[in-house]
């Protein structure tokens, strides 16, 4: 019996690694003490090699703890030296608004709703009449109905229009943006119009991204000329090489809810089809030795090509990275260690991008394949079928059963949904969409063929059609996705301590493992029980940031009114993108939502008196002001603060983001000069108050 650490051993690397990440980026560990942390382990490790030959049983732990230490600081100096602006040459250093500034397309600017956006690094900006080499990124946006069709990748720009820092919205549960985009290198971000900048003569692209762009470019243009509908090109699209831009919002939702949305994100399982691929087609190089060269080659060259071509996600270099190692250890007739290549792989990844810890997809597709790897073999265990197809077919649904055990928490927790009609998805969606990669493969290879090309588009169509609204059905019954799940941190990870407990117990029959077991699943309960009790108890206004919007939502316990814009209540993706995140945090999401008429401007809530301003004031100020917790203003109404002031005696204005920035700030000012305090949600994020 080898232990776990011994027969893993990157394991031993990857854990300490990832605990210095994490230290580094929570407790803000400055370089200092992380090349202290990395030179102390060399020193243990240099000092174990060369200490008396008496003292090796003695001092046996330390070559062990040096290697811990090493890769604990070099996890703490990797992620601070990567974080942007600890770089010596970031832009930010030097830059304030107005300041000319020299860019460069990442990528070919791609169309929006009502914009088109493009990353662009900063090459060069002005200061005191020098010009500064630097780096950063920054996110472009270009009026659409001003876009010039010659912007594309490498086209160098040049624009004195002030950056904008990349915010949050503020809003309680929300998406975290800032930390999305400074993950990403991204810290700012600018709207354009065709007067604000200027383009230069020549374009500065390399060879790789742009052959792959253009390789792009290709694909997608054979998909839409050759795959009739929109619906069905879109999810084409995204299937070969993950291009989503053009995915309808309800059509993602609905395979969202149905728990196969990874079929439209590229992952492991799309790689995984073309490997296999692969080594059939390439079969007949292994009746001659001196050609396995050659094989492994070509297979390692169209994989990364492939992985790059969609974009270089997480999932997808995670499976890429995993088929080099099972390909590179097949060439040199070596079997690969499944457990030893995942810790590898995830080693590798983090050691090249620490942030990509706290990436969904890495998160999802590591779980998925551990699942799948420790509990599809008990699982298909299940049953004895003695039919091959049944038994295929049974093959596939217990990969999709073991695939739900690790990822079912981290769904619940970044999503908090859980796909109850998985299983019944995944029958029919997984089948389909191999043939349609297939399919579509098939279609780049015969689309200088009309014909062909044409007749493939339109049986691609049809399948594509039957998935979509098979998918759309299992969409429509109530019961399909259970909504609204909060789950916190330490929730999840009772969950995975649980689950890990159990399958000890089960799997290996280890008896007194299950007190343990039933302790952790207590805690996660009691944990819960104590987040419905404070729901319960609550008192809270939420004034939100939702740009060009007014919303508002009362709780008291778990009845829940709002006051807002009537859109809100019919556009599903505004709704669920800024309202739903709130609602799940403060547990009422499942409680009836009461609409509050626009009418009333004065309302008295639990003990408070809350006044909604989103017209002028016609009357003449009351005698004496009328009294008020909370103002909010809203709609731009045409007013001032000091007219204000003599109709409300309040303790706190809110300025909403229905309201134009520039009277924001000028009301601002003016409550400044009137010492009235204010808040406003464009800039400080969404108002919240809590009473008893």
């Amino acid at each position: 019996m080898i232990p776990v650490w011994k027969n893993i051993p990157f394991l031993r690397l990857l854990l300490p690694f990832i605990a210095g990440i994490l230290c580094s980026w929570y407790f803000s560990v400055n370089w200092q003490l992380s090349l202290s942390v990395l030179l102390a382990g060399v020193a243990l490790f240099a000092f174990s090699l060369f200490k008396k030959k008496k003292y090796h049983f003695h001092y046996r732990w330390l070559p062990g703890a040096g290697i811990m230490a090493i890769c604990a600081g070099l996890g703490l100096w990797i992620t601070w030296m990567q974080q942007v602006p600890h770089q010596p040459h970031w832009f930010g250093h030097n830059y304030q608004p107005g300041t000319p500034v020299q860019l460069r397309l990442l990528e070919p600017p791609s169309e929006r709703q009502k914009t088109f956006k493009a990353r662009a690094e900063v090459l060069r900006l002005q200061k005191n009449k020098q010009l500064l080499t630097c780096n950063g990124e920054v996110i472009l946006y270009f009026q659409k109905d001003q876009f010039p069709v010659d912007l594309s990748y490498g086209t160098i720009l040049f624009t004195a229009k002030p950056f904008d820092e990349i915010k949050n919205a503020g809003n309680p549960g929300g998406f975290d943006y800032k930390r999305f985009a400074l993950f990403k290198g991204i810290t700012h971000q600018v709207f354009l119009k065709n007067n604000e900048y200027i383009t230069g003569a020549k374009r500065q692209a390399d060879f790789l991204p742009e052959l792959l762009f253009n390789l792009r470019s290709y694909v997608l243009t054979t998909i839409r000329n050759h795959v009739p509908g929109t619906l069905q090109s879109s999810v084409a699209e995204a299937l070969l090489v993950g291009y989503r831009d053009d995915l309808d919002r309800d059509l993602v939702q609905a395979f969202s809810n149905t728990g196969v949305v990874h079929i439209i994100a590229i992952s492991g399982m799309h790689l995984g089809m073309i490997y296999v691929m692969l080594l059939f087609f390439l079969r007949p190089l292994d009746k001659w030795k001196r050609f396995r060269w050659v094989k492994a080659l070509l297979i390692l060259t169209l994989l990364w090509l492939f992985s790059l071509l969609t974009g270089g996600g997480a999932s997808i270099l995670r499976a890429v990275i995993m088929f080099s190692f099972i390909t590179a250890a097949e060439l040199f007739n070596r079997k690969a260690n499944l457990y030893n290549s995942l810790a590898a792989s995830a080693f590798l990844m983090l050691l090249f991008n620490p942030f990509l810890l706290w990436d969904v997809g890495f998160q999802l597709s590591y779980a998925a394949v551990l699942s799948i790897v420790l509990f599809m073999k008990p699982i298909y265990q299940w049953f004895s079928i003695q039919n091959k197809l049944l038994d295929y077919f049974w093959q596939l649904n217990a990969v999709t059963l073991s695939a739900q055990v690790l990822t079912l928490p981290l769904c619940m927790y970044h999503f908090h949904q859980s796909p109850n009609l998985f299983l019944l998805a995944n029958m029919v969606a997984v089948p389909l969409s191999t043939i349609i990669l297939y399919g579509l493969l098939f279609l780049m290879a015969v689309s200088f063929a009309g014909p062909a090309s044409a007749v493939t588009g339109k049986f691609l169509s049809h399948l594509l059609t039957w998935m979509n609204d098979y998918i759309f059905w299992l969409n429509r019954f109530r019961f399909s996705v259970q909504d609204g799940i909060y789950h916190t941190p330490l929730q999840t990870l009772l969950l995975y301590v649980f689950i890990g407990l159990a399958s000890i117990w089960l799997l290996h029959k280890k008896g007194k493992i299950v007190p343990f077991a039933l302790f952790s699943l207590l805690l996660f309960f009691l944990l819960k029980n104590l987040n419905e009790a404070k729901a319960l108890r609550q008192q809270r206004l939420i004034v939100y940031n939702l740009p060009q919007h007014q919303a508002i939502d009362f709780f008291a316990g778990k009845q829940h009114y709002f006051r807002g814009d009537s859109v809100l209540l019919q556009d599903g993706f505004l709704r669920n993108f800024h309202l739903k995140p709130a609602r799940i945090f403060f547990g009422t999401y499942h409680a009836a939502v009461h609409v509050m008429p626009k009418e009333h401007t004065i309302i008295r809530w639990k003990n408070r008196s809350i006044c909604i301003l989103s017209g002028r004031l016609t009357q003449d100020p009351p005698p004496e002001p009328w009294k008020a917790d909370v103002l909010i203003v809203s709609k731009n109404p045409r007013i001032s603060m000091t007219e204000l002031c003599s109709f409300f005696d309040c303790k706190m204005v809110v300025f909403d983001s229905s309201n134009p920035l520039w009277k924001v700030e000028r009301w601002k000012k003016e409550s400044d000069s009137l010492h009235l305090p204010h808040f406003s949600t464009a800039h400080q994020g969404a108002f919240v108050m809590n009473w008893q």
